[in-house]
């Protein structure tokens, strides 16, 4: 398998996916203002290409989810490449895979779930540089008191509260 990325049409708008050679997903993006700027953030080893079946199956999970189609799935099974990454920034995205769709946790309880309670500003620039959303769901980290926090891609805290309100009003819970 080659490496390479592909752009793919999702209920929040064109996201982007990377992979690698070993067939590990290297990047995902949602929606930025047009395609070439979607793809800028994909790699500079990754040329257009044709997904091979296995990443196929990784963007039609990732259109279920952010459609509210499968809410069952959190992704988790999609296998990441993480070199490059901190030790601190894997330990940050592995917590947050757990997070299942439809819930929250705040920036100070990945905090704490990986040992480092007071690092949560520490935690929110980790979430800030995710190369992964939604697979990593960083949207789903919110800042304390029921505030929204930020939200690097494309359309900002809208973009986020838009895959929350996606997931809460499949599940009922807003």
């Amino acid at each position: 398998m080659a490496a390479g990325y592909a752009l793919f049409d999702t209920a929040v708008g064109r996201c982007g996916i990377a992979w690698g050679a070993d067939g590990a997903v290297t990047a995902v993006r949602l929606p930025e203002d047009s395609d070439e700027a979607t793809a800028r953030y994909l790699g500079d080893d990754a040329a257009p290409a044709d997904p091979p079946p296995a990443i196929e199956g990784v963007i039609a999970a990732i259109v279920a989810l952010v459609s509210g189609e499968n809410l069952d799935d959190d992704l988790a099974w999609v296998p990441l490449d993480m070199l490059g990454l901190t030790d601190f920034q894997r330990a940050v995205y592995e917590v947050a895979r757990r997070i299942p769709p439809g819930s929250t946790r705040t920036y100070g309880e990945i905090a704490t779930a990986i040992g480092l309670p007071g690092s949560a500003r520490a935690v929110g620039r980790a979430l800030g540089e995710n190369p992964y959303p939604p697979v990593v769901p960083c949207h789903r980290v919110t800042a304390a008191n029921g505030r929204t926090g930020g939200f690097s891609a494309g359309g900002g805290v809208e973009t986020k509260m838009r895959l929350l309100a996606t997931e809460q009003a499949v599940l009922g819970l807003w």
